[in-house]
């Protein structure tokens, strides 16, 4: 069966189209195939649409179908142009505007020469990294072609360029109005701020060429100003464990939800040190409160816990338990009971200062895990070691140095004044007595000892952005070999991460899960001699609880109506 359509000329010359339902059938007498009419839905320009849809319903019904899908099948000149996801980039935009990002960057916009569409074009650029992370290049495809994205039908490559370029001018204020804004939407608790820095490789041969810069790593113009000259992509102590490639270091803030504060890159050479100094200067201004930083050892420095404390300011760090430093052997001989915190945590406090607290904390179940390391790996010393007294001593200084080369191995191994090789049975004891412990230090004199231990256990907040930062937003590989176009890449990473964790935390599941459900929802584009419209697919109950956790409104059913008399505004919201 297929649709026929007829045309009738008027008197005035005007001309008629009628449909009708037709089949063919076969004459066996005159060996053809003729046409017979079976319904006629009269005039095409009085068509009975609901008639229409009411009879495919109730034969899909007869069918076993879905009698809300709907076909274009048979409808005269309507065609069907192409379908594209739209749920994940439409649910990133409603919360991009419910954090008022897009009104922030208009305003920081107003008063220049770049385009409005500057803010559209970064929020692409944003999208893509929580959706389909990949160059920018490829960004420029996938807007174009692959995705719908509100408000940018295409990009240019050089738009992607230049939009960067001016986030980077407007960072400072951008990021301020940013937190402003989830603060208050969001009711952020930040009592305590973690604190954490890791490197991103490149697969380059060179460093960079070494630039004049201050202490804060920022490029200056006169030389004599500077603090040194290092290159941004640079060799430098790799957290990815590839200290043979250039590497930038990167440092961010979150809060004890997950959610990112701002993000910070310096050149590949820079030490924890001094960096958490820089970023409470940075974040002096804002609205924070009293605030309680949390880092771990590698930033445990006097003058770092001078600077947090200032200001009414406190922190909780970790120390290093093998520093071998007065204030780490005196907390870790007093005696005292363990109070129970938690399954698997126990506490200590420990007062060996005037204006600082000690808390030691114990994991049982670590300590079974340590226990048995040692003891693997005492076994595998010993038995590198067994006979190596029979050795020439020139064989037996090679084997010290292979063990040498093993730090996990040496720490246990013990050299005679003749030479020998032997079991080392006080660092193996000494070892025993840290089997499970770690030790805290904090300024804050309220705090209680549980609260520390448990504030400093949910370090594994940062942690977890940064693993999402890397597998999720794709951080890297960084297409881009500018210093300001990485730094401003680093800042969308961050922008995405943003977006993505408050989808997280107001839906209770994880993005990996959220995403694929989200990009089921499509919108479909059908042209015809009337004019041009988009419809979205019917959501699914997933993408409807995840849009009313999070409180925004889901994608109208006609998305888009341009008839030939121009465009028509359509509000009709989604099934």
């Amino acid at each position: 069966m297929f649709i026929k359509t007829s045309t009738r000329k008027n008197r005035d010359g005007t001309k008629v189209r009628y449909l009708q339902l037709a089949h063919n059938e076969w004459d066996p007498v005159r060996q053809t195939a003729r046409t017979k009419m079976l319904y006629s839905f009269g005039r095409a320009d009085q068509l009975d649409r609901a008639g229409i849809e009411r009879l495919i319903g109730a034969l899909s019904r007869l069918l076993g179908k879905d009698g809300g899908a709907q076909t274009v099948a048979g409808v005269p000149g309507l065609e069907y142009v192409e379908s594209r996801p739209l749920g994940g980039t439409w649910l990133l935009d409603q919360l991009w505007h419910h954090l008022r990002i897009d009104t922030s960057m208009s305003t920081l916009l107003a008063g220049t020469r770049r385009p409005e569409s500057t803010e559209r074009v970064l929020f692409s650029l944003v999208a893509n990294r929580a959706l389909a992370p990949s160059s920018k290049l490829a960004a420029v495809g996938w807007v174009s072609h692959d995705v719908h994205v509100p408000g940018l039908p295409e990009v240019s490559e050089d738009a992607c360029y230049r939009a960067m370029d001016w986030l980077l001018q407007v960072e400072p204020t951008l990021a301020r109005n940013v937190y402003d804004s989830v603060a208050d939407l969001y009711n952020l608790e930040v009592d305590l701020l973690f604190f954490d820095t890791t490197s991103t490789c490149f697969q380059i041969e060179q460093a960079d060429t070494p630039v004049p810069r201050d202490e804060h790593g920022d490029r200056v113009g006169n030389s004599d100003d500077a603090a040194n000259e290092v290159g941004f992509r640079t060799w430098g102590k790799s957290k990815d464990h590839r200290d043979d490639l250039p590497q930038v270091v990167i440092g961010m803030a979150v809060t004890r939800d997950g959610i990112p504060v701002r993000v910070w890159s310096w050149p590949g050479n820079t030490t924890d040190t001094a960096l958490i100094r820089q970023v409470k200067t940075d974040l002096r201004d804002w609205t924070l409160g009293k605030v309680v930083w949390v880092a771990d050892r590698g930033f445990t420095s006097k003058e770092n816990r001078r600077a947090l404390a200032a200001g009414a300011g406190g922190y909780i760090l970790g120390e290093k338990l093998r520093s071998g430093s007065a204030e780490a052997a005196a907390a870790l001989s007093r005696p005292g009971r363990y109070a129970t915190v938690a399954d698997n945590l126990r506490v200590k406090e420990v007062r060996i200062s005037e204006h600082e607290r000690f808390i030691v904390c114990h994991n049982p179940d670590t300590a079974d895990r340590d226990a048995a390391i040692r003891a693997d790996m005492v076994d595998k010393l010993r038995e590198l070691i067994d006979g190596s007294d029979r050795l020439p001593e020139r064989k037996r200084a090679e084997l010290r140095g292979v063990i040498s080369t093993k730090p996990g191995l040496n720490r246990y191994l013990r050299v005679t004044g003749g030479g020998l090789l032997r079991l080392d049975q006080t660092a193996i004891a000494a070892e025993a007595k840290l089997d499970g412990k770690y030790l805290l230090r904090t300024s804050d004199p309220h705090l209680s000892a549980e609260d520390v231990a448990l504030g400093y256990k949910q370090l594994a907040a940062i942690e977890n952005a940064w693993r999402d930062m890397k597998h999720v937003i794709d951080l890297r590989p960084v297409y881009h070999r500018l210093e300001d176009r990485i730094r401003a890449h680093v800042l969308l990473c961050w922008l995405a991460l943003l977006l993505v964790r408050i989808v997280e935390t107001r839906t209770g599941s994880t993005w990996h899960h959220l995403r694929p459900a989200l990009q089921r929802l499509h919108v479909g584009t059908f042209t015809g001699p009337a004019g041009t419209y988009q419809q979205t697919t019917t959501p699914g109950a997933d993408v409807k609880t995840m849009f009313a956790a999070l409180g925004v409104e889901l994608p109208p059913k006609v998305l888009h109506l341009h008839t030939a008399a121009g465009p028509v505004e359509d509000s009709t919201p989604a099934a």
